[in-house]
């Protein structure tokens, strides 16, 4: 008994000593922590009926010449022509953009050897009409004044964020409702979204322009600008409780 006495003091004594010199002994602790949430997503679509309030037209000049410095010139002619026409429709100069200028040489086939015959030159202007009312006058001032192509009419929503904001209220509370409805018939309790997506689509009608070829026709031009929808899609994803 007096021998195991001995050997408990011991080893008190040579733990004592090796904490002194060797500092505490180390503690481990493992915890772990195991979560489980249930969520339940729902998507919802929201539709607003938005009056496109301008226009973008796209025109275009085009010369053919013997020389690169008489065909540009033929060139800058028609489309400064055309430029001051559009301005005189009413559209201010920073909303009128070159969008191409090129010059390139035409070439004979015919002969085996492929001398150059010519150039052409083509420029197109991107004109943004912020008076909708008056884009058949910007065509056909820009038509008249030496436009042979036109293309790329399209008509837009200048400040989108009005309409988003209220189809994206529509999108969130259709499936708000949606999460409900399907709470109480399938028997359990939402608890607090922890996601939220959304998504954006421009659905807009095909344009309508009557006058698909460049004549000296004295009919004015028809476009017809209709209406664009704003569609928000959002996606909810709640707890369930």
């Amino acid at each position: 008994m007096k021998n195991f006495a001995a050997g408990i003091v011991l080893i008190f004594v040579l733990l004592f000593a090796y904490t002194k010199l060797a500092g505490p002994l180390p503690l481990s602790v493992t915890s772990t922590i195991t979560t489980q949430t249930d969520t339940f997503s729902v998507e919802g679509v929201g539709k607003v009926s938005a009056p496109p309030d301008i226009a973008v037209v796209n025109v275009g000049v085009a010369a053919n010449g013997t020389s690169v410095k008489g065909v540009q010139d033929e060139l800058n002619r028609k489309i400064n022509a055309v430029s001051e026409a559009v301005k005189r429709a009413g559209v201010k100069s920073e909303d009128i953009q070159t969008s191409n200028y090129s010059i390139y040489p035409q070439y004979d086939y015919q002969s085996g050897v492929s001398p150059i015959t010519g150039y052409q030159a083509s420029s197109n202007l991107t004109i943004k009409v912020r008076d909708i009312d008056r884009t058949n006058e910007v065509i056909d001032g820009a038509t008249a004044a030496g436009a042979n192509q036109v293309g790329g009419i399209s008509f837009d929503v200048d400040d989108k964020a009005k309409a988003q904001n209220e189809a994206r209220e529509k999108a969130v509370a259709d499936a708000k409702q949606k999460a409900e409805d399907a709470a109480r018939i399938a028997g359990f309790r939402l608890g607090r979204v922890v996601n939220y997506q959304e998504s954006f689509a421009d659905n807009r009608p095909p344009i309508i322009f009557e006058k698909a070829q460049i004549t000296d026709s004295r009919e004015p031009t028809q476009v017809e600008p209709g209406s664009s929808e704003i569609v928000v899609t959002v996606t909810l994803s709640y707890q369930i409780q």
